[in-house]
């Protein structure tokens, strides 16, 4: 069976190890592609190609085609997974299965921060927030958070992680945080206005309560009638997590999945503000360290892959109570296998 992972995370790598240790010693193929040939799990797949940067209709032709040319069976997206879940007829017609929500609606939702928190509010807490997409508002929705005794940041609406996070901190530097701890993702109230208000209006953006407490991401198994499994991993200091048996969190997945019925594999974050967990995000996809929750004895990406056969799954007992980390290792690049099939 050929599967193809299109741009994703680097961290997919070890996802492409669990699917290959498979528990059923099933064979896979593997296809990667990224518009950039040096980016690191291209060099965990049989067959690596560079694909264009493009967006959009174009780029779901792109996709067609590639699982056309290359015979492809099963495609695990993550880049343009929304307007791939509202096309899914178009693979299906060639024969291709696809690891993504089929409800369209749903996966739109959830790509909107904004939209996402107003339709689960009956479901999570929610932090306190104000869009807004000009300096006036921003500076408004600043101060009513202040004066709620919030510290605040900021982040895209629509975006992934942490991309466009801030956190606006107005006390001057100490040499002690500007030597060994640097600036990070802060900046000063009035620097964030001043490059805002370069533009008249600018895209939405979420100003929120800034959590303090501690962030877990929680890792779902799911069919669309059926939770397999809720795995909560706690981020710990540095590069630490901890795969903990979280009964507040993993009640708070299964009251999500019983309303929206996510199938196949998808991850929930939220962190805690004086002792309330409040919603971060959602991601209707395997999440960039859902290898760290397959330490509880889960395989959840080949599991997905099973569940969207059709397959039945079996559950064995999960693993809490392990904490890891993990090292960075030097890693040989070979381009010579970009753009054909290896032998």
């Amino acid at each position: 069976m050929k599967i193809w992972f299109n741009r994703w995370f680097t961290t997919v790598a070890h996802c492409i190890d669990r699917i290959r240790a498979n528990e059923d010693q099933r064979k896979f193929i593997i296809y990667g592609s990224h518009p950039n040939k040096d980016a690191l799990y291209l060099q965990h797949c049989d067959a690596a190609f560079l694909e264009p940067d493009i967006y959009g209709d174009d780029y779901i032709e792109f996709c067609l085609d590639f699982c056309r040319k290359h015979s492809i069976d099963m495609f695990i997206p993550r880049k343009e997974n929304v307007l791939i879940s509202k096309k899914l007829r178009l693979f299906e017609e060639i024969g291709v299965k696809v690891l993504v929500c089929p409800d369209s609606d749903i996966m739109e939702v959830l790509n909107n921060k904004a939209a996402a928190y107003l339709a689960l509010s009956d479901i999570f807490t929610i932090p306190d927030y104000y869009v807004v997409n000009n300096g006036a508002d921003f500076k408004k929705a600043y101060e009513k958070l202040k004066r709620n005794g919030h510290t605040v940041c900021f982040k895209p609406v629509i975006g992934e992680g942490a991309q466009g996070f801030r956190v606006i901190n107005d006390e001057m530097e100490t040499v002690n945080q500007l030597f060994h701890e640097g600036g990070g993702n802060r900046i000063s109230f009035s620097y964030a206005s001043e490059i805002l208000g370069q533009q008249e209006t600018f895209p939405d953006l979420m100003v929120l309560e800034y959590l303090e407490g501690q962030e877990y991401s929680i890792d779902c198994l799911a069919s669309s009638d059926k939770m397999y499994a809720a795995i909560p991993r706690r981020k710990g200091e540095g590069r630490v997590r901890e795969i903990v048996e979280h009964k507040e969190l993993i009640e708070l997945a299964n009251n999500f999945h019983e309303r929206f019925s996510i199938p196949y594999v998808f991850n929930i974050q939220v962190k805690y503000n004086h002792g309330v967990p409040k919603l971060l995000e959602i991601n209707p996809r395997m999440s960039g360290g859902v290898h760290f929750s397959c330490l509880s004895g889960l395989n959840l990406p080949y599991l997905a892959i099973k569940l969207l056969l059709g397959e039945k799954v079996e559950i064995g007992s999960v693993k809490f109570g392990i904490r890891a980390s993990h090292l960075e290792k030097e890693m040989l690049l070979d381009i010579r296998g970009i753009g054909q099939e290896k032998a």
